[in-house]
């Protein structure tokens, strides 16, 4: 999910998988480290090239990552988590970068506060409220396209992290925006599925005019 302008930005602030990690023991407990500490040098790290739309892949659903995965997705992590910071974003999901597992990185931190980096692997949202919100969007694969979009105001999401740990979080505004968001991008649906045809045909064709001239 893209970082909204700061003026948008500040307008704004008003199937359960159960994968047995043990049959790989040596992915799922030797962690010598936290799963972030390289974040400390992520500046240095060459970003991970983000796929604009329309590019195919950014329609597919993904697969289920399996135990076996965890070390190529470690791999992963630096690259695509200089990607999300450097565009800026917000969100990142692996097939914005041709991934097409299913996990999605989120840090909706201020940008002057620490961050705050999530990864979640094989998430899924357990319970949603009744409440709705609408929010401006906008998308790293459609850059500088931004729309609102109404969703849930909060849910409950349940995923895993690199040591195969079940988590359940309880997230609202910003957060639980951004995380409906990158989950769309698993199951192959973008911001602009949300809208009617009209906004989404005048946005779609406004992003390859741009992309267009600047390839120029």
């Amino acid at each position: 999910m893209q970082a909204l302008p700061l003026q948008n930005a500040t307008q704004n602030l008003h199937s359960d998988l159960i994968l047995d990690w043990h049959l790989a023991p040596a992915l799922a407990t030797s962690q010598d480290m936290s799963e972030f500490d390289f974040l400390s040098g992520i500046d240095a790290v060459p970003p991970t090239p983000i796929l604009i739309a329309p590019q195919p892949v950014l329609r597919e659903v993904t697969r289920d990552v399996r135990p076996e995965d965890i070390a190529f997705i470690r791999e992963q992590l630096p690259g695509m988590f200089s990607a999300m910071y450097k565009a800026p974003g917000i969100g990142l999901a692996a097939p914005q970068v041709g991934l097409g597992m299913r996990f999605a990185l989120v840090d909706v931190a201020e940008e002057d506060a620490p961050r705050e980096p999530m990864l979640l692997i094989n998430p899924e949202i357990i319970s949603d409220s009744d409440q709705l919100a609408a929010r401006e969007e906008g998308c790293l694969s459609l850059p500088n396209q931004y729309a609102e979009v109404v969703r849930p105001e909060s849910i409950r999401v349940r995923y895993r992290n690199l040591a195969g740990e079940t988590i359940e979080r309880d997230a609202s505004g910003l957060l639980a925006t951004c995380i409906q968001h990158e989950m769309d991008h698993l199951d192959g649906i973008l911001f602009v599925d949300h809208l009617s045809t009209l906004k989404r045909n005048m946005i779609m064709r406004r992003l390859a005019k741009e992309q267009k001239l600047g390839r120029r």
